[in-house]
């Protein structure tokens, strides 16, 4: 995960985004509004046209754990080749518009683009490694090791300075790891009393190394 935004239409030419799209539906959703849901059947790929998204799976009793986020260029729903179930939630950060292809367009198009197969392969290949390093944090990782991954994972350096801009909130980075919100507050006060991190409304800034443990 990265706080940086990829470019438009990461993957995807301008000759590819025309061809992928000639059947495609254009739709826009508000902020907050779930666009797939974990379980259901898949049949569309999503291309990100503008805003942000993130994925997130859910527990019965309603707990949700945050995967990853994308924006524009970024496109989901390839896991619908094998014609199963929605492995992830989605929902919108912000408000975004979709270019929407049904399956069978989709599937026309990855024969016909050698290309665009491989970059596909690629991105799942990352997705694995992304997962697997997400699985060996949780469970080998305590909830202070799990923050400090995040913290690092979502900072960008810019003008010399590491921070996580658009700062979100406890809440949202509870869900990431895996732990009660009030934990994520003690550890952010804990870092920030230590002089390791900066709070302020809009951001947090690594002041100097993470320690190693807490």
């Amino acid at each position: 995960m990265s706080a940086s935004k990829p470019a438009p239409f990461q993957g995807l030419k301008e000759s590819d985004l025309q061809a992928i799209s000639a059947r495609a539906v254009t739709r826009a959703f508000a902020r907050n509004a779930v666009v797939v849901t974990e379980g259901d059947r898949s049949d569309s790929l999503y291309i990100i046209l503008s805003g942000r998204v993130k994925f997130y799976v859910s527990d019965e009793q309603g707990k949700d754990i945050v995967l990853s986020e994308a924006g524009p260029g970024e496109y989901f729903g390839e896991i619908s080749l094998d014609e199963g179930p929605r492995s992830a939630s989605v929902m919108t950060l912000e408000p975004t518009r979709f270019s929407i292809v049904p399956q069978q367009d989709f599937r026309d198009f990855l024969a016909k683009s050698p290309e665009f197969a491989f970059n596909l392969i690629g991105k799942l290949i990352r997705r694995v490694r992304a997962l697997t390093d997400n699985v060996k944090s949780l469970a080998l990782m305590d909830v202070y090791g799990r923050v400090a991954r995040m913290l690092l994972e979502l900072a960008a350096e810019r003008d010399g300075v590491l921070a996580i801009e658009d700062k979100p909130t406890q809440q949202d980075l509870a869900n990431r790891v895996g732990a009660s919100r009030e934990m994520i507050s003690k550890i952010l006060k804990d870092l920030e009393a230590g002089g390791y991190i900066k709070i302020d409304s809009k951001r947090i800034v690594i002041a100097k190394s993470l320690p190693h443990g807490w």
